[in-house]
């Protein structure tokens, strides 16, 4: 359990910082990082890399997350009866 909540924080950090990166404007990269991403990827390739990899992240976080809650759920972990 350990291991997945560690997993969700480094996914959640990545797509932070993939978020970041794009250009708010609809741009392919922001221009901080415009000049080695357009030279390696091209001004289209990357921001269909950006967005690919945007969407992988979230629905990643998602999933695992789901299977979080689904594990401390079904193993009654942080389930306090209260003998209501």
């Amino acid at each position: 359990m350990t291991f997945l909540i560690i997993l969700i924080g480094i996914l959640a950090v990545l797509l932070i910082a993939v978020i970041l990166i794009q250009n708010p404007k609809g741009g392919c990269v922001d221009s901080t990082f415009g000049g080695s991403a357009n030279q390696m990827f091209g001004a289209s390739r990357s921001g269909d890399v950006l967005e690919k990899t945007t969407w992988g992240l979230a629905i990643a976080l998602l999933v695992l997350s789901i299977i979080a809650t689904l594990m401390i759920n079904s193993g009654g972990a942080g389930v306090i009866d209260t003998g209501l």
